[in-house]
């Protein structure tokens, strides 16, 4: 029976997962995301203009300037109020979907609740997005207190995040997942916004997508294993090192679990599909879209880019990654994302 979690204790932790994830490296050791095992058709008669092609996209009723979301991890210690605002200014100056982190800790207490709502007093234009834990769901019978985490933020969704595989291994970890399927459908129905179910690196399968589709879930973030592998940032943290890093590599591929959920979509299930997991640049982004997904996410790179070179550096990377997107789109003749989805994609034999 796991120990109750105080509002210091998740605090602290918050910190030492944004300090691990950008200290130490925690990527995946034998396991990739499985976008190299994809290709795209050249097309040497693209017929489109570089200069006209068009990645934008609505997610959420708001218009994006590209198919991106970035999934922040921060929120809920003092230095997030300063990581938060600067990723809400990135976001607002490319238009680009805003995900904060888990808000476990402003349920606990208020100390640090301008640290989520900072994303709002930089703009009001791009969709935010709120985020809360399966294990809290599990349990929670009165829809109030996420409604209250949605008006902190004013959020335009609500993730809630599926990480059995982190709780396992975190000393103060919640491993009762009984119920958090019943708790998710209570949500959908009690919600005036969208409910996300994302997990966190290790992957959806197309059987877990289709359950939550059941459950009346219409945002599915598969968020695939290749990329942050959350058991590798629990081994610095838990004193089982060794039970840690045997699951360093659980999970999905990213590219397989895209794959995987994009399958429904094509059987006539009706859902917004989002790529993360890994996805570290445009070609990413350009094979996700391609392979099915609607929008793609990333966390710990953009993250990583901020922290690193500050805000200057982090819309580099930024300019960088819709510069490979748009050549994806110009090199395969497709002016808009709508006709990236349908641009073919080769396996490589043997990979």
């Amino acid at each position: 029976m796991p120990k109750k979690t105080s509002p210091r204790t998740t605090t602290s932790r918050k910190k030492e997962h944004v300090d691990i994830v950008l200290k130490r490296d925690v990527r995946f050791r034998g396991k990739t995301t499985g976008f190299e095992r994809w290709e795209f058709v050249h097309n040497a008669l693209p017929e489109v203009n570089l200069k006209a092609i068009d990645p934008g996209v609505t997610f959420l009723g708001k218009a994006l300037g590209a198919p991106l979301m970035v999934s922040c991890m921060t929120g809920g210690y003092a230095d997030a109020l300063r990581i938060n605002r600067s990723l809400a200014e990135l976001c607002a100056d490319f238009r680009l979907a805003l995900g904060v982190g888990s808000q476990r800790q402003a349920l606990e207490d208020s100390r640090f609740h301008r640290t989520f709502s900072v994303v709002r007093e930089v703009s009001r234009e791009i969709p935010v997005v709120g985020n809360i834990g399966a294990a809290e769901v599990a349990t929670m019978t009165d829809p109030a207190p996420v409604l209250r985490m949605a008006e902190l933020i004013q959020a335009d969704a609500f993730t809630i995040h599926l990480n059995p595989l982190q709780e396992f291994l975190q000393p103060e970890g919640k491993t009762d997942f009984h119920g958090v399927l019943d708790g998710i459908g209570r949500l959908v129905k009690a919600l005036p916004i969208p409910v996300i179910v994302k997990e966190i690196g290790a992957g959806l399968s197309q059987d877990v997508v289709r359950r939550l589709l059941d459950a009346g879930v219409r945002h599915i973030d598969v968020a695939g294993a290749g990329g942050t592998s959350w058991a590798g940032v629990e081994a610095y943290r838990t004193k089982q090192k060794g039970l840690a890093s045997m699951f360093w590599d659980w999970g999905i591929p990213t590219a397989d679990a895209v794959a995987g959920a994009a399958e429904l979509k094509r059987q006539g299930r009706e859902f917004v599909l989002i790529a993360s997991g890994g996805i570290s640049g445009g070609l990413d982004i350009a094979k996700s879209i391609a392979l099915g997904a609607d929008l793609a996410a990333s966390a710990r790179p953009v993250l990583a880019a901020l922290q690193n070179g500050g805000p200057a550096n982090a819309r580099a990377v930024i300019d960088g990654w819709k510069r490979e997107l748009a050549g994806a789109m110009f090199l395969t003749g497709s002016p808009t994302i709508a006709a990236l989805q349908k641009a073919r994609l080769t396996e490589r034999p043997n990979s």
